[in-house]
């Protein structure tokens, strides 16, 4: 099966309408689920990689999980408060399948997008632009997770980078809305280190999956309909890469609570504002004021996530008859 879409919306209302009424009922490691075999996503606009759906279109823990893996870590404690579900697959603090030392420090320091970078420079129509973040030794260690993906491959074609990413298995509702945000992320920042423009990205699952438990979130994405395509502003020329230790550091201070101004840290309101979002994530739980950080977003589009964590529904106190022994 082949999906194509121009933006992550696209994308995912064809593939929750098709999971239900193609797949097959199968049992994983994880649970009961429904499973489509051999599923390629082709996207069209990789800026359009945030849902605008309110189910959806939550990027903080995307932005968390690209965070984590360009810092190079497998450390439970920096991705826990993006992601609390990591702490399952954890091994003393441990995340063994973490993709941030397979794509910077394989096998004892090979950083792999570095390697790339450099073959596609010289040999601009290389097929040899692969990264591998699955290994022949993760059959046998058995652990809780292994690498859901495979590899990326990077091909530059007249002035263009597309890229294609292989996965073994994707979780259609939890996983994929990251693997498309972090994977187009680094497309985009290849690119931008190539001086290329950005072409498509080609996504495919060896085996596509939704899982009972969620199985009616994802009925519930359909019935919000179509919606427009949220674009990202487009990345300004440079090499990304070298501003990562600058985004970790602001990463930090946010997570230490300081209260800074980021257009004074980033020349370029593309990652001011990026960073400006991790501020919101950090000032959400910490239930500091988001006005200043809400109206301070160059880009539009990004106002509607700094908005207060719900408060939760507290439970109403018992009545009379409720309390009544039976």
């Amino acid at each position: 099966m082949e999906i194509s879409g121009t933006s992550l919306d696209d994308l995912l209302i064809e593939l929750y309408k098709a999971l239900p009424s193609q797949g097959l009922k199968n049992r994983g490691s994880r649970g009961e689920n429904t499973e489509l075999l051999g599923v390629t996503l082709r996207l069209e606009n990789p800026r359009a990689r945030l849902s605008r759906s309110e189910d959806r279109g939550k990027p903080f823990s995307a932005i968390g999980e690209l965070l984590w893996y360009l810092s190079g870590s497998d450390k439970l404690e920096f991705i826990e408060p993006y992601i609390p579900r990591y702490r399952n697959d954890a091994e003393e603090g441990i995340l063994p399948g973490a993709y941030g030392p397979r794509l910077f420090a394989m096998d004892g320091g090979i950083d792999q997008l570095s390697n790339v970078a450099n073959l596609l420079k010289e040999r601009p129509g290389s097929r040899r632009a692969v990264v591998q973040l699955f290994c022949a030794s993760d059959l046998v260690a058995h652990r809780k997770e292994i690498p859901c993906t495979t590899t990326l491959q990077f091909h530059l074609r007249d002035g263009q980078l597309h890229m294609s990413t292989n996965m073994r298995s994707n979780d259609a509702y939890y996983g994929l809305p990251h693997d498309v945000f972090c994977f187009t992320m680094l497309q985009e920042m290849m690119a931008r280190r190539l001086g290329a423009a950005l072409g498509n990205y080609i996504h495919h699952a060896g085996s596509m999956h939704v899982y009972d438990e969620v199985l009616e979130g994802a009925l519930a994405y359909i019935d919000e309909g179509y919606q427009r395509p949220n674009e990202m502003p487009e990345m300004p020329m440079g090499n990304p890469f070298e501003l990562v230790p600058t985004l970790l550091h602001a990463e930090a201070r946010a997570r230490a609570g300081d209260r800074f101004s980021v257009d004074e840290i980033f020349r370029d309101s593309y990652w001011s504002d990026f960073a400006r979002l991790i501020q919101c994530f950090w000032a959400r739980r910490m239930k500091f004021d988001l006005s200043e950080l809400k109206g301070a977003f160059h880009s539009e589009m990004y106002a509607v996530y700094a908005n207060p964590l719900p408060v939760k529904a507290q439970p109403s106190a018992p009545s009379a008859k409720g309390n009544q022994t039976r």
